[in-house]
């Protein structure tokens, strides 16, 4: 095994040359790269995010699980490990993990030591500026808190939350004080578009947590997004950098490390681009607390052979994992079968063993969102990048997240 680290510009460089096919950084990645992670000795480094003046830790906890309302020992232990940047959402445990932030924000008995970001979850129909605001004084209410950090409409898959109207919230939000700064947050097949159009509007957007794992080096679109976000000065948070698949599914591919384990060489991955101000990363436990936080202080790169156990593993299992790429497979149906929230849900359900929420979220698609018996979805499956049996996974999906 290789033991020589490389870092991902040399080893994009030396893949393409040698056909591997991760595919490429855009034009201006060279100029985009942000500065290194600033020293922090004993503790998680830390990072400018963006243009915002910030200087955050390079991982960040993510809250959408079930959080202890008393003492949650996994925020405690992120905070003695110098992760201080807390997310969460209004609809996270239906409310309940803002409240366990709340409680947090006490206990550590001083408001400017922690930097909290939240989101609220409104669809492209029935969103409007004051709709948002009257939702984020709700979070502020469940977390007794004054103000957030940042805050984020959540889910932002259209252009229509870049409108005016939206950079204008951002505004307002700003100058009533109830929030520092404002984003947005995406993970489907929007992602490209998305960061680009923010991007292009050259301000009102300071950050954006979107999906991004090592699955997607070779999408040049979304390379080329990025490097337009990072340009324009935007905070660029990484999400989902799990890529997750179910446990037996991965297995297919050991990964084989004197130095790193598979989720630690993930996060490695992701940090490697030095575009990503920080990983939102879902920690269930302290022992994962420690295991993330371990590969953000260690200062080893992956090396040649790992990254390509990576690239391997990736190839092997696309079949596993949905981009959710909607805009590709839902085109080739007829109605309005929604094909990549089910797959979303599933994944929910079989990697994340959030079965309640995920039935939840299953159980409120209409019938016709959701049923898929008479529906011809040859062409959704032939068009499909990752060669997903679509039928197969939404009749999975069905067994699994029926109530």
């Amino acid at each position: 095994m290789s033991k020589h680290p490389m870092d991902r510009r040399d080893f994009l460089r030396n893949t393409v040359a040698g056909g591997v096919g991760f595919g490429v950084l855009g034009a201006a990645a060279g100029e985009a790269m942000s500065q290194a992670p600033a020293a922090n000795e004993g503790k998680v480094p830390r990072k400018p995010l963006g243009s915002t003046g910030e200087v955050l830790p390079i991982i960040q906890m993510g809250t959408c699980q079930t959080m202890d309302l008393k003492y949650d020992r996994r925020l405690h232990r992120c905070f003695q490990m110098g992760v201080d940047h807390i997310d969460t959402a209004q609809m996270y445990a239906d409310g309940q993990a803002q409240k366990a932030v709340g409680v947090f924000n006490k206990q550590i008995g001083d408001r400017k030591k922690l930097f909290i970001a939240t989101k609220v979850y409104l669809g492209v129909q029935e969103a409007s500026a004051q709709r948002f605001k009257e939702e984020l004084d709700k979070c502020l209410h469940d977390m007794e808190l004054e103000y957030v950090d940042l805050f984020y409409m959540h889910m932002a898959h259209d252009e229509r939350y870049i409108e005016p109207e939206f950079i204008q919230l951002g505004e307002d939000l700003k100058k009533s004080g109830k929030s520092r700064f404002f984003g947005f947050s995406t993970h489907d097949g929007s992602v490209p578009r998305m960061l680009t159009k923010a991007a292009e509007l050259g301000g009102g957007i300071d950050a954006i947590l979107f999906r991004y794992n090592f699955r997607q080096y070779g999408n040049v679109e979304l390379n080329r997004a990025i490097d337009a976000a990072k340009k324009a000065g935007i905070g660029l948070v990484a999400m989902k950098t799990l890529a997750a698949i179910p446990d037996d599914s991965e297995e297919i591919v050991p990964f084989r490390s004197e130095n790193f384990n598979l989720v630690q060489a993930k996060l490695k991955a992701v940090w490697a681009d030095e575009r990503i101000d920080s990983i939102c990363s879902q920690m269930s436990s302290v022992e994962h607390v420690m295991e993330n936080t371990a590969a953000a202080m260690s200062p080893v790169k992956l090396s040649m052979d790992e990254y390509m156990q990576l690239h391997r593993l990736a190839a092997l299992t696309s079949e596993h994992y949905c981009t959710g790429c909607h805009h590709i497979c839902e085109s080739r149906v007829a109605g309005k079968l929604r094909i990549a929230d089910q797959m979303r849900y599933l994944m929910y359900h079989e990697s994340y063993h959030e079965c309640e929420s995920a039935r939840k979220l299953y159980d409120a698609l209409r019938p016709e969102e959701r049923d898929f018996d008479r529906v011809d979805l040859a062409e959704a499956t032939k068009a499909c990048p990752q060669r997903i049996d679509i039928r197969e996974r939404l009749a999975k999906a069905r067994q699994v997240l029926s109530a």
